[in-house]
């Protein structure tokens, strides 16, 4: 693997925002997700569930709840009382309603995803149409005192039963009248406190379930106004709930951190029938569990510690393995550090600021694995705020570090950033060009002669970095085809002759700088791009995508290179493939051409291509564990894969220089003593 000196950074105070609420898309392949600072996320199941498309928060916008209608649109709602849909190709806001209720607590759409009803603080629940181009109010129902907080379309659309304080209702849609009331606290002797229903589903049996801060799941005949079935699953508040597609499986989450499964089981062999039967109880979460979701094959939990948990049904699956694993996303799988590599700075991104951080360094040297002293502290040089209340989409650093740009959704922002001994000035440059915002990634040259700005519908324009501070914008890169869909990845080439710009169809455009022409498109392959990067000294593409396969693509040849097709024909190693957390990012040692270096969240892995690739009976082992052997097992387990373990959990890793590595890290441990205390539980034997 060859020996760095390591730089490991533990000072980037990232703490995620929390999961708000989920949506799974209706008989499609993808999940919503809205976390507690206003920012949406998409997940692509068949793209081993990678982040393919992020919206970022604003101040102004909580997303209470999040539901898909018309196939694929996708419509939030929240405390500001709008309704609001989401541009899931500009990755930005399309248009918004005023809701005209107050604050709307809770969203549903019906199943045929033509109508959306929403539940609003003035105790209204009010339809609208879902029409091309947006949505039409069509009317309320029958209006009583207390906030809406859960809705749930019957499966037939033709009820609607909402959850409320002490109360769920059920409404006929034609005509507008509630048709039953139920008091949730009738059957608790001597209450005190009032019962919040936090959580409501419709089944087409005319069963209605409720959840509520008693920690009960409760059965209810809807038409009669009775109690089927009562389970209370906690000492707390069970905060959410979703069923199954079939109706057979329920999941719910609760405010101990707490998931458990309900599961329509039969009285006895043989026997018609069927009870509701408590199965599965899970503690993947430390906090409030405020939103579950149930897709065909796994139970899906997000919690306010910032976790999204993706537990597989073993029953539905049909061999243990890759889609068999149980998946945990904290980070965003998108970089939110850039490195100037010859100042030796680091720029980590916030929400709302941006921080400028010098490595420390050190004189003496050491053996491997040695903690070695510092003769100059980490210095942290600037926080640059960014004002209104839209959230930063991306940033960037120059490899010089003379330059410092981010964006919001409406706003490009341009700095100069000049070094004068321990000092440092920084200066807004002033007029840049206009741009179709927001930018979705951004990327200066090797040089720092220009900075490269990832727009909306394929476009990538390309700016002219002035002394002592200014720019100009020289032009802008269409894909010859076109494309609804922004780029959010970008990789130049250390000669600044070529650029390869990613879009969110999956497409791979490259383009001449010299001459500002398309050059050629990568041949297409289904499944989403996570990290691109050319290499210095061959200009060849190397290409990770979300399940795991590694492609390498001559840029002057326009084709796949031959180390690329053996990969293909020889297959990666079982393990590698296994892996849950995509590739974030990928450099290379120009030092040793052969060697590319890729991490995720969990690993760094040098890949070294002059070695024989790993077939499946190898030991695709950790470093550490490998140098525990002796010298000849060690020999027999040399192949190309040299993987490191000891950085967890990795956000960023780069290469300095040929001897010199800087990693990120982001302990669990270090994001959970920044959250607000989990309600305590009582432990057995204490």
């Amino acid at each position: 693997m060859g020996e760095f000196e390591v730089h490991r950074v533990r000072f980037f105070g990232l703490v995620p925002a929390g999961v708000r609420c989920l949506a799974c898309q209706p008989r499609g392949g993808r999940l919503a997700l809205a976390r507690t600072d206003g920012a949406v996320e998409v997940y692509n199941f068949a793209a081993n569930y990678f982040q393919e498309k992020v919206i970022p928060g604003h101040e102004a916008r909580s997303v209470e709840a999040l539901c898909w209608a018309a196939g694929d649109r996708l419509f939030g709602a929240g405390l500001g009382g709008d309704i609001t849909e989401y541009d899931l190709a500009r990755l930005c806001v399309s248009r918004s309603v005023d809701g005209c209720g107050g604050p709307i607590w809770s969203m549903a759409a019906n199943g045929s995803g033509t109508q959306l009803a929403i539940g609003c603080e003035d105790g209204s629940v009010k339809l609208f149409q879902v029409v091309p181009g947006g949505i039409q109010f069509e009317r309320n129902l029958d209006r009583r005192k207390g906030r809406i907080l859960c809705l749930s379309w019957h499966p037939l659309d033709t009820h609607i039963a909402a959850g409320s304080i002490d109360a769920l209702r059920v409404f006929d849609v034609h005509s507008g009248q509630t048709v039953q009331r139920i008091m949730v606290n009738y059957h608790v002797q001597k209450v005190k406190r009032e019962c919040i229903v936090w959580s409501i589903a419709f089944l087409s049996s005319g069963t209605v379930v409720t959840s509520d801060s008693f920690g009960r799941v409760q059965f209810w005949d809807w038409e009669r106004g009775t109690l089927l079935e009562s389970h209370t699953v906690s000492t707390s508040a069970v905060l959410s709930l979703a069923v199954s597609e079939k109706e057979d499986s329920i999941i719910v989450g609760t405010s101990t951190g707490a998931t458990y499964q309900f599961q329509l089981l039969p009285v006895k062999m043989g026997s018609l029938e069927k009870r509701w039967v408590r199965t599965k109880p899970f503690q993947h979460h430390t906090h409030d569990v405020r939103a579950v979701a149930h897709s065909s094959t796994a139970l899906i939990s997000g919690g306010l510690d910032a976790q999204l948990v993706i537990r597989p049904l073993m029953e539905k699956m049909q061999k243990k393995g890759y889609d068999a694993a149980l998946r945990k996303f904290t980070f965003p799988h998108r970089r939110l550090v850039s490195c100037a590599r010859k100042a030796r700075l680091l720029l980590f991104q916030f929400s709302q600021h941006l921080e400028l951080w010098r490595l420390g360094s050190t004189d003496e040297t050491g053996k491997d694995g040695e903690v070695l002293p510092l003769c100059r502290m980490p210095e942290h040089l600037v926080q640059l705020k960014s004002k209104g209340p839209e959230h930063i989409y991306c940033s960037c650093v120059s490899p010089c570090g003379s330059w410092v740009s981010y964006s919001t959704a409406s706003r490009f922002h341009l700095y100069r950033v000049q070094y004068e001994g321990d000092g440092v000035s920084i200066r807004k440059v002033p007029k840049v060009p206009k741009l179709v915002l927001p930018a979705y990634q951004l990327q200066f040259s090797s040089d720092s002669g220009s900075l490269f700005v990832a727009s909306a519908r394929g476009s990538v324009h390309v700016l002219q970095l002035l002394e002592p501070g200014g720019c100009k914008h020289l032009h802008t890169f269409r894909p010859p085809s076109g494309s609804p869909e922004a780029v959010y990845l970008l990789a130049s080439s250390a000669d600044g002759h070529w650029l390869a710009a990613v879009s969110g169809d999956w497409a791979i455009h490259i383009y001449n700088l010299k001459c500002f022409k398309h050059h050629c498109t990568v041949p297409m392959y289904g499944c989403a791009v996570t990290a691109v990067a050319i290499h210095p000294l061959t200009n060849n593409l190397v290409i990770a995508y979300s399940d795991q396969q590694l492609f390498e693509f001559s840029i002057p040849e326009k084709q796949y290179t031959a180390w690329s097709r053996m990969v293909q024909n020889c297959g990666l190693h079982k393990v590698w493939l296994e892996r849950d957390s995509p590739i974030t990012h990928i450099t290379f040692n120009p030092k040793n051409p052969s060697h590319i270096l890729l991490h995720d969240i969990y690993m760094f892995c040098v890949l070294d291509k002059s070695l024989p690739l790993p077939d499946n009976s190898a030991l695709l082992m950790n470093q550490s564990t490998l140098k525990q052997l002796p010298e000849t097992a060690r020999q027999r387990q040399l192949h190309a894969f040299k993987i490191c373990k000891k950085f967890q959990p990795l956000l960023f890793a780069d290469l300095l220089d040929e001897n010199c590595l800087v990693m990120v890290e982001r302990p669990i441990m270090d994001i959970k003593t920044q959250l607000p205390l989990p309600i305590q539980q009582k432990k057995f034997g204490t």
